[in-house]
């Protein structure tokens, strides 16, 4: 198949998570014999931290405005079997109107669904969806399960909705010698986020006062100079993916926060716990709904609730987090590849005309 995507980038991963999740199902889809072109605004913020320029099996298209975009787009389109649209797409809403007049699959990918949704219930409109909603859309996958599925076609009238959630490619996440800069007992890798803060606050900040002896590390983008420093923290700016098995292969536990609309809906696996757990690196949680549907509380990921847990973790011996991390590994290569994921994204697109559409193919 050919795949004309219109998202918010693939070329850099600073302050997003959007560029590792389409790379990863990207390299899968072009080993399976797909073609990819990708159009992707040229924005300021993303040339600067640009750490991907190709990909095999495709094209990556950097446009600075969509009028100069719009007729190599068209093109593109003449020939494509799948035309997508991803939330945050700078340009969603022309680019949805010309892929709507394609005769390809209509596609529209929430990588963003949580946020997507609160903006909904809160009575304003979402920039990059137009004002049909998704009702002209053939299929609408989700980055969310759960009763996000349902309220996609309820707000905005989506036909056909299924999740595509988050993955991991173990051939750029594995484990890896550690590195001495990133060592730590806990470390923590995510861009700012003013709505997990808490979480952090709860489950990194507390424990690090509490275990001054000990190391921390935070890894990311957008941190405010205001930020809860303490001594025992120390902080990487930005991290490109390429160095995200050595921060992890570094930590003897790494902490996965989830940002509060996400977890108030739960079923949503953030790309880093995936990297994580491919790295053979052990994991400790916060908890939301469906999260023991993709990792195993208590065997194959540390559940944390607040900093006593979190502490209690960092006490577990070396053999049994070796066991947790282990299983966990196990449980991601098999079930939460990018390759596991092309092939679900490859038969929910076959399906997606069928009188019975299966959202679970």
């Amino acid at each position: 198949m050919r795949f004309v995507i219109f998202g918010l980038t693939v070329s850099s991963s600073w302050g997003n998570g959007h560029a590792t999740l389409w790379r990863g199902i990207w390299r899968a889809l072009a080993q399976r014999g797909h073609r990819i072109v990708f159009f992707e605004r040229d924005v300021p913020y993303y040339a600067s931290h640009r750490d991907l320029v190709e990909l095999p099996g495709g094209e990556l298209v950097l446009y600075g405005n969509w009028q100069e975009a719009r007729s190599r787009a068209q093109r593109e389109l003449q020939g494509a079997d799948v035309a997508m649209v991803t939330s945050y797409c700078p340009d969603g809403v022309a680019a949805s109107e010309l892929a709507l007049e394609a005769s390809a699959l209509k596609v529209f990918y929430d990588m963003d669904t949580p946020i997507t949704l609160e903006t909904l219930r809160g009575g304003r409109s979402v920039p990059y969806i137009g004002p049909r909603g998704l009702r002209d859309f053939d299929l609408a996958l989700s980055y969310t399960g759960g009763r996000s599925l349902e309220e996609l076609g309820a707000l905005l009238g989506a036909p056909r909705v299924a999740p595509l959630y988050g993955h991991v490619d173990p051939a750029v996440h594995r484990p890896v010698p550690p590195v001495e800069a990133y060592r730590c007992a806990l470390s923590y890798l995510g861009t700012y986020a003013a709505d997990r803060q808490a979480a952090l606050e709860t489950l990194f900040m507390e424990p690090a006062r509490r275990l001054p002896g000990e190391s921390f590390v935070i890894g990311g983008a957008q941190y405010p100079p205001d930020f809860p420093w303490t001594a025992n923290i120390r902080f990487k700016r930005h991290m490109p993916p390429a160095q995200h098995p050595e921060f992890f292969c570094s930590s003897r536990l790494t902490l996965s926060v989830t940002r509060e609309a996400m977890a108030q809906n739960g079923y949503c696996p953030s790309g880093r716990l995936f990297e994580a757990a491919a790295c053979g690196t052990p994991i400790v949680s916060d908890w939301w709904t469906g999260l023991d549907e993709f990792l195993a509380p208590g065997r194959e990921v540390i559940v944390a609730r607040d900093a006593q847990d979190v502490i209690g973790a960092l006490e577990l011996p070396d053999a049994q987090l070796a066991r947790i991390a282990a299983d966990a590994r196990e449980r991601v290569l098999a079930d939460h590849t990018s390759e596991r994921r092309a092939a679900q994204l490859e038969r929910l697109l076959e399906n997606v005309r069928a009188p019975e559409f299966d959202p679970s193919a």
